[in-house]
């Protein structure tokens, strides 16, 4: 049986914790069976299409989702299987690449804020602000004391979309190295997925240890009350899902969106 225990509780980077991602097991399943996981996950797109639409009507609260990971963790899946739930009409999906000259141009966050969902939307971010203290520091793309201080400068700005009535949620997709292996390995051998595949992934690959210091002092530093991180074990892509999923629907559902109240009519109005 399940836990009973809400895995938005189990999962949270408590505020000022110290994460250690090597301690955190990616197989995880904290009492949830696979064989009770694909009606779990129809119940879960259920409850997630109608908060969203009472969201969308409302139009009062905005929610945004950001979503990392290492190549092969799972963000695209779990948009697919996850996100899916939702109408695309209030959601939005922001995929951050290397920055264009013209983003360069501005300060790290000025790409970032024009994609964040408005009142009644839901953002999804594949990728997001915390690029500027992951691979720019794994990569020293600028010095220490620039990416040092952008710790504070993200929890500022997400203090101040939570301030204006953003409802934040960040998942790290935890996966391990052998896990990793095998979907480059499943990449490889499948003709409609190689295309996925780049040999850069492997240098960053060998880079692993850089990467995990890096999240772990991003998932440290960065769970605030107004914006929590977790960390989903997702190396068993079945519970990832459920897991988003679970803590997606619970956090809009304490939101209490309601439809608004109908439009007073006419007595006895008649639709010729």
């Amino acid at each position: 049986m399940p836990a009973s225990r809400p895995l938005r509780e189990t999962l949270l980077v408590k505020p000022g914790s110290k994460v250690d991602l090597a301690a955190i097991d990616a197989s995880a399943t904290h009492g949830h069976l696979k064989e009770a996981a694909e009606v779990e996950l129809a119940a879960g797109h259920a409850r997630l299409s109608d908060l969203q639409d009472r969201l969308w009507a409302e139009g009062r609260h905005a929610v945004l989702v950001v979503l990392q990971a290492m190549d092969g963790g799972g963000k695209d899946g779990t948009i697919r299987n996850v996100m899916g739930a939702f109408n695309p009409q209030g959601c939005s999906v922001a995929a951050f690449k290397v920055p264009t000259p013209i983003e360069l141009a501005h300060d790290f966050l000025w790409r970032i804020h024009q994609r964040v969902p408005g009142r009644g939307e839901i953002g999804i971010f594949n990728r997001s602000h915390y690029e500027d203290v992951l691979i720019v520091r794994v990569n020293s793309l600028v010095p220490k004391a620039v990416w040092s201080r952008r710790y504070a400068e993200i929890n500022a700005f997400e203090g101040t979309l939570a301030a204006a009535g953003t409802t934040i949620l960040k998942f790290f997709l935890h996966i391990d190295r052998e896990e990793q292996r095998e979907r480059f390995a499943a990449r490889l051998a499948d003709p409609t997925k190689t295309w996925k595949f780049r040999l850069g992934d492997l240098e960053v690959r060998k880079r692993w240890d850089d990467y995990m210091a890096a999240y772990d002092e991003a998932l440290s530093r960065c769970s605030t009350d107004v914006a929590p991180w977790y960390v989903i074990p997702a190396n068993k892509k079945w519970f990832r899902n459920l897991a988003v999923a679970e803590i997606l629907a619970d956090t809009i559902a304490a939101l209490d969106p309601r439809y608004p109240d109908p439009e007073p009519l006419p007595p006895g109005l008649v639709i010729d």
